[in-house]
């Protein structure tokens, strides 16, 4: 299968043009799964209440997510996207899967950056995978990559890759990406954003581009700028994170000593 990512800079408070864009570049792109940027459609810098309320929007039902539903349906494509979501009066920053089959799930964000803790609430789905036609996928958010739990709650649940829609300011994630990988022994497909937003003047975010994709021996397959707008895939088989043994007497998921991890929970 082809998997990757396409890296750009949304303009903020720009919905529909962002959609439109995103339309543009995937309606005949070569490739079965695509991740995109965390907030894809939105923008990131929030600098009020009031802007999450207008720009956020329920999952089910959403103009986003029916949008995402309808461009996996014309054009056959697996999409995992980030987006600002509304349930009531509480603001999350969620991710959802679309495919073939229409819309297929969602996950909320369980670790929170910076100032989106002025915002949104920390998510309560808990980390899910879903088993699609090219394989097991996971989900998790930014920040979400700092945890090692994280990956690792998404890889002891079966899956083969990792979706990691993202807004990366800070340098570390992909360098650390790879030991993500290989510890997990699973794929994962970082979509960041280029540009910068600085809408609370002098407070200005630049985002590191660098969305990449990394097998599970830790080998960085793709990687895009520091600052381009790039559509990147690679054929990857996702089968090959099933296989958890490093050499013929260690398999890094049977060798675990969950006895001795408790008192880090």
């Amino acid at each position: 299968m082809k998997a990757g990512f396409y890296q750009f800079p949304p303009l903020f408070g720009k919905k529909d043009e962002n959609l439109k864009k995103v339309s543009s570049v995937l309606k005949d792109a070569d490739l079965d799964l695509v991740v995109l940027p965390e907030f894809f459609a939105t923008g990131y810098q929030f600098a009020s209440v009031k802007e999450v309320a207008e720009l956020s929007e329920p999952i089910e039902g959403g103009l986003t997510t029916g949008f995402l539903a309808d461009l996996s349906s014309e054009t056959g494509l697996y999409i995992i996207a980030g987006l600002p979501e509304k349930d009531g009066d509480i603001y999350y920053n969620s991710a959802i899967l679309t495919g073939p089959e229409g819309f297929m799930g969602m996950y909320r964000k369980t670790h929170l950056f910076f100032e989106e803790k002025f915002y949104f609430s920390p998510g309560n789905t808990g980390f899910r995978v879903w088993n699609t036609r090219v394989g097991i996928i996971g989900v998790m958010i930014c920040f979400d990559w700092f945890f090692p739990e994280s990956m690792r709650t998404l890889a002891l649940l079966g899956a083969e890759i990792i979706a990691h829609p993202s807004n990366l300011v800070l340098p570390y994630c992909p360098q650390a990406m790879p030991i993500r990988c290989l510890e997990n022994r699973v794929f994962a497909i970082t979509a960041n954003r280029t540009g910068s937003e600085d809408r609370k003047g002098g407070q200005a975010l630049k985002f590191i581009g660098q969305s990449q994709v990394v097998s599970p021996e830790g080998k960085i397959l793709a990687r895009a700028s520091d600052t381009e707008e790039e559509l990147l895939a690679i054929e990857i088989n996702p089968q090959e994170a099933r296989n958890k043994a490093i050499n013929p007497l260690n398999d890094i998921f049977k060798d675990r000593r969950t006895e001795y991890y408790r008192p880090l929970l």
